[in-house]
């Protein structure tokens, strides 16, 4: 029995077909459903049972819950903008604490969502080594709530025992009901469709034009080959980068969006809200070094492939 946790998510659902797929379905998927839509990713996939999130937290507490093979935690309260500091310790610190001690003593491998907004502005790099945890500053709660889990893994020798994976900005189908924390693909196709343009933000750094700040964008598909490798190769421990190694600009992305559409670019430049000013990645670009150290074999497409394939998800509604 595998648990998986956020399986009605959007990487925690296409990890569930990606299962499938291989013929894995005693599957118990632990979530929230509430009135996000969210629902919607498990149609069409197979798994043994749903568990609400508390409701499971209590079971192993309790010792009510039979020993897994393995966990895959991919649960947690992904916004950025929340200010509620003790929500975000709760949901993504103490809970990720529970869930990892519970799998271990069980003798079950675990693998767990980390997040590049631990990485903060860059300026100490975007190096997965344990070693360079300690200098990283993350610029928001939700990263610095990432961060705190991976370095309690480090400091109490857990990390030798599960697989962390820091994720870049992942972008695809099954991220429908993230409504703003949906990646700017989602969000600019209907925009584009009923208006004929986009808006990305200004920047306000001399150093990158506006459209110029840099992302590691990476699609969906291949962020679960990864993880599928990961998941099969439980002997490789530690954490790890999930990016491509190739940051490109919103202008990039933007004109492979309207490529995909068929249409010719047409960007608007908005303000930046005031409050994501100080808390504003301008970089991200993942060392994938120490993964291709574990001879992972996942080849990333391009991302011009990746949101032509995206769109055509959007296009017909589809769900993956």
């Amino acid at each position: 029995m595998i648990v998986l946790t956020g399986g009605a998510g959007f990487i925690g659902s296409c990890f569930l077909k990606k299962l499938n797929d291989n013929g894995i379905k005693d599957v118990v998927v632990v979530d929230h459903l509430d009135d996000s839509g969210k629902w919607r990713n498990l149609q069409g996939k197979s798994f043994s049972d749903y568990i609400q999130k508390d409701t499971f937290l209590d079971l192993i507490k309790s010792g009510k819950f039979p020993r897994p093979l393995s966990v895959v935690h991919m649960g947690a309260c992904s916004s950025t903008t929340l200010d509620d500091a003790g929500y975000y310790l709760k949901n993504n610190y103490e809970y990720s604490k529970e869930i990892s001690k519970w799998a271990i003593a069980n003798k079950a491998s675990f693998l767990y969502a980390s997040s590049a907004a631990t990485y903060g502005d860059g300026a100490c790099g975007y190096s997965d080594r344990e070693d360079a945890l300690v200098n990283l500053k993350p610029l928001n709660m939700y990263g610095y709530s990432k961060h705190l889990f991976d370095m309690w893994g480090r400091d109490n020798g857990m990390i030798k025992k599960m697989t962390g994976l820091k994720f870049f900005n992942v972008f695809g189908p099954n991220e429908y009901h993230k409504k703003d924390m949906c990646s700017v693909v989602c969000k600019a196709f209907p925009e584009i469709s009923a208006t004929g343009k986009m808006r990305l933000f200004k920047s306000y750094k001399d150093e990158y034009p506006d459209g110029g700040q840099k992302r590691d964008f990476i699609y969906i598909k291949d962020a679960v080959e990864v993880m599928y490798y990961l998941f099969t190769h439980p002997q490789i421990t530690g954490i790890y980068n999930l990016g491509t190694s190739e940051a490109r600009s919103w202008e990039d992305l933007a004109k492979a969006i309207f490529s995909a559409l068929d249409k010719q670019p047409k960007i608007e430049y908005i303000d930046m809200p005031e409050t994501l000013r100080g808390k504003y990645q301008y970089f991200t670009q993942a060392d994938m070094s120490k993964l291709k150290e574990t001879a992972c074999p996942v080849k990333f497409r391009s991302l011009e492939d990746s949101v032509k394939d995206y769109v055509g998800y959007l296009k017909n509604e589809e769900y993956l």
